[in-house]
């Protein structure tokens, strides 16, 4: 959706997608459920940066904890994330929010508005278009340029088609990230 936006005249709203919400009470393999219980405090923290802040701070934030946890590897404890904040431009003590359940109802309430219009029976990424939402599109790498607005230009296409539901295949690599 960033390159999108540099070819496309659109407004992108971005949600939190929790799987720590999306898997509470279902019987998970103890690993699994150790990564679930780790990450409810990211997720408050960010809920938390927007309210204190705006929607305008998801992003950067939400990119800047990705990187450290996506990419680098760091746990999801109070220094990575802190880290993630100070280079989002937030105050560090943001952090302290990681184990503040206050934030959950706020944290539940931006997952239902994302899932709520596509489904229970998918994950993440989910995109709203026009209306219409979707599981997807998971691409690896990501297209740039006027490749992005192509792909995009074929979602408004879909999504504007009554019925249409799903594409899918099978995953012949683990993600790029370039």
């Amino acid at each position: 959706m960033l390159e999108v936006q540099q070819q496309r005249d659109l407004t992108v709203r971005w949600h939190v997608m929790s799987l720590a919400y999306l898997n509470e009470g279902r019987d998970l393999p103890a690993g699994y459920q150790r990564l679930m219980d780790e990450a409810w405090g990211p997720v408050r923290v960010v809920v938390a940066a927007v309210a204190k802040h705006g929607e305008e701070v998801a992003l950067p934030l939400y990119t800047a904890l990705g990187t450290r946890f996506h990419h680098e590897g760091l746990p999801k404890d109070r220094a990575t994330v802190a880290a993630a904040l100070n280079e989002a431009g937030l105050r560090e003590d943001l952090a302290d929010e990681m184990g503040n359940p206050a934030w959950d109802d706020a944290l539940k309430a931006s997952h239902h508005e994302g899932m709520d219009q596509v489904g229970t029976e998918v994950g993440t990424p989910v995109i709203s278009v026009e209306g219409v939402a979707f599981f997807g599109p998971v691409v690896s790498p990501v297209p740039r340029g006027e490749a992005a607005a192509r792909l995009w230009d074929g979602v408004r296409l879909v999504a504007g088609t009554d019925g249409f539901f799903e594409l899918k295949r099978s995953r012949t690599r683990d993600p790029i990230f370039e």
